[in-house]
């Protein structure tokens, strides 16, 4: 295991699993946490003083090699990302994430660096598998043949090859997770990047009871849906390993969109009316196979999905109540 006194960087630091894997790592005894992100510091979700915070553009080569300068353990979390809506409509800005991933392993293996974590996403798997309500669970060899999602899932899925890659040709030592739908507190709620169970909540937060609330296509389509805590402990656990290939990081718990929401209202103790209105959808079916990660890191979800439900609905009814007090 790596010295905690080795500085451990982690990008994407500003946003939602970065910042709370900064915090995770804080809370381990790590003395020296390089936090990066491009976003100014007043718009970082987490941000500690005992932390070296840098603002930086890591599409950019020179801006990574800074950032990866003297660091020990690097986890690649940044990118331009969001939920399905924002996906759909920035299918560009998405692959230009590829930048950041490349720039990042070339400033990694420049700079020495002992490990490299890259987050990749079940966007990567082939749609063809996912076209049905009730998906089989997608195994890891289910991103191939590639029909990975348009756009997001296909920069994916090319910068978990360059980690392939880089590894067997370079020697660095690269570990790629496939996150499925991580929620949590600490996260993007509004504004159009925010993903379901964000956007949910601050829609049961904002409706009083017996309101209504919007959920995008039939309702039926299902994903499954993975607490911010057990994705930190298992991103922990497979950068310290020794298993080298993509594995799933998510919960085997699927659910419906539609009884998604009743489940909220429900922890909100609220009765809303949910109303089916057009809008982007992504796959039909989506669901996390653990067999392997449950078999190489003797890793699994400990969290309901009702218990991770009630805690993120907490903070973001906490969040909607101080917007409308600030307005």
């Amino acid at each position: 295991m790596t010295d905690k006194r080795c500085t451990a960087l982690v990008t994407g630091a500003g946003g939602f699993i970065g910042g709370n894997l900064v915090a995770a790592l804080r809370s381990r005894g790590h003395e020296r946490i390089r936090a990066v992100d491009c976003k100014p510091f007043a718009e970082w979700y987490q941000r500690f003083d005992d932390v070296q915070n840098l603002s930086l553009d890591l599409n950019l080569l020179d801006n990574c090699e800074t950032a990866a300068d003297g660091a020990a353990d690097i986890y690649n979390l940044a990118a331009n990302m969001g939920g399905m809506g924002f996906i759909e409509h920035n299918k560009a800005l998405c692959m230009l994430s590829v930048l950041i991933n490349t720039h990042m392993l070339q400033a990694a293996l420049k700079c020495g660096a002992q490990r490299f974590f890259y987050s990749s996403s079940a966007c990567v798997y082939n749609g063809d598998k996912q076209t049905t309500f009730e998906a089989p669970s997608l195994k890891e060899e289910d991103a191939y043949p590639a029909l990975a999602e348009d756009g997001y899932g296909w920069e994916k899925l090319f910068s978990e090859r360059m980690c392939r890659h880089f590894r067997e040709d370079f020697g660095l030592y690269t570990r790629v997770a496939r996150f499925h739908n991580v929620y949590g507190p600490w996260g993007t709620w509004y504004g159009g990047r925010e993903k379901a169970p964000a956007a949910i909540c601050r829609k049961v937060a904002e409706t009083p009871r017996g309101g209504t609330i919007q959920i995008w296509g039939d309702g039926k389509q299902t994903r499954s849906f993975l607490y911010i805590d057990e994705c930190v402990e298992a991103t922990l656990r497979l950068t310290r390993s020794e298993f080298r290939g993509p594995v799933n990081i998510g919960s085997e718990e699927m659910i419906a969109l539609n009884k998604l929401a009743q489940l909220v209202a429900e922890v909100a103790g609220k009765k809303v009316n949910i109303v089916n209105v057009p809008g982007p959808v992504g796959v039909r079916g989506r669901n996390s196979d653990n067999a392997l990660i449950k078999r190489e890191l003797g890793w699994k979800p400990s969290l309901t999905l009702r218990e991770g439900i009630k805690a993120t609905y907490e903070w973001i009814s906490a969040q909607v109540s101080q917007l409308r007090a600030a307005s």
